[in-house]
């Protein structure tokens, strides 16, 4: 049984993380030949002052 666990910065759209889930569930069934009734998807979106690189926030870039 997969579990995929998709953190991002900043957020998706329902449309947007439909197609991650629907490509990821496909790509799943087809090379690992796990069924697509047993794949979990999970989307974390994660605000950007939350996230760093390189020692800054995201949310510094903009400021």
């Amino acid at each position: 049984m997969p579990y995929v666990n998709i953190r991002i910065a900043g957020t998706l759209s329902r449309e947007q993380k439909a197609q991650i889930a629907a490509e990821l569930t496909d790509t799943l069934e087809r090379v690992a030949l796990k069924p697509a009734a047993y794949t979990y998807i999970t989307f974390d979106e994660v605000a950007d002052e939350n996230w760093a690189i390189a020692g800054k926030l995201l949310d510094e870039e903009s400021l």
